[in-house]
Parts: C-alpha cells; sequence; structure tokens
C-alpha cells in the first residue's frame, strides 16, 4: 500500500482503524467512511502537487462537498488496515467528480462512494473555476 500517484491516475492512501473510528461493538463508524474518505482526497491532491493550503494561499480557492452517494458492503473493524481510493471520474469547469473505496488489505469491498466536489472562491465562499494549474494536471 504506497501512496504514490499523478492526479489523473488511481491513487490508495493507507487507514489504520483506530478506537476513535468504531461503534460501542468495535465496528467502522459509518460516518469515519467519510472522513477516511476526505483524507485520501486530501493526500490525492497533496501527491500531485497541489495541497489544500498552497490552493488557498496561492489560489484563493478551496474545495467543499457538493454531491456524495455512498454504498456500504461490508464491516470494517477495530485495527483494520484499510486502503481507500481515489480515482478522478470527472473534472468540469468548476468541480470535480470523484469515485472512491475503501478496502480491506485483504481486498474485501467496505464502501464505494461517488463524490462531486466544488471549486469556491475562498473569500465569497461562491463557486469558481477550476486553477488553470490544476486543470492542466487532471487527466481522468
Amino acid at each position: 500500500m504506497v501512496a504514490e500517484s499523478t492526479a489523473g491516475e488511481g491513487f490508495c492512501w493507507p487507514v489504520r482503524v483506530y478506537w476513535e473510528d468504531t461503534d460501542a461493538g468495535g465496528i467502522v463508524y459509518h460516518a469515519s467512511y467519510l472522513r477516511f474518505m476526505e483524507r485520501a482526497r486530501t493526500e490525492w491532491l497533496r501527491a500531485a502537487g497541489f495541497g489544500q493550503q498552497r490552493l488557498r494561499d496561492e489560489d484563493g480557492v478551496m474545495f467543499t462537498v457538493a454531491r456524495l452517494a455512498i454504498e456500504y458492503r461490508a464491516p470494517g473493524r477495530y485495527d483494520d488496515l484499510l486502503e481507500v481510493g481515489v480515482r478522478l471520474a470527472r473534472a468540469r469547469r468548476a468541480s470535480l467528480d470523484l469515485a472512491q473505496a475503501v478496502q480491506h488489505e485483504d481486498g474485501r469491498l467496505l464502501a464505494s462512494a461517488e463524490v462531486t466536489v466544488a471549486c469556491l472562491d475562498a473569500a465569497s465562499l461562491r463557486p469558481c473555476g477550476l486553477p488553470s494549474t490544476l486543470r492542466s494536471e487532471l487527466r481522468p
């Protein structure tokens, strides 16, 4: 599980399940998958050279989740090692459509999601176009 990629290829980020990620039965709490996916999206951008802070400071933009559809398929458990994937499905003028998956290290698919993130002007919080430097790097 190595987190290496360019922006347009599949990206994988390892996550260990801690107690704070589980319910009282030691099963991954449903909202924890959203946090895992958020971290993977952030690391995907960072691996492509576009850290969130850099985008805000240099380009004046930030991303927000505009749409998310998730399907839970199997339970994750305390201390599991998971792989959280990110794949760019489509880049639009002001948003990105992403496919994400959370797999157990043994390959079992635990959850999958389709996520749309919108690009916002960091000052006004209004939609704006993707920075040209980011757009040119992305290849679905």
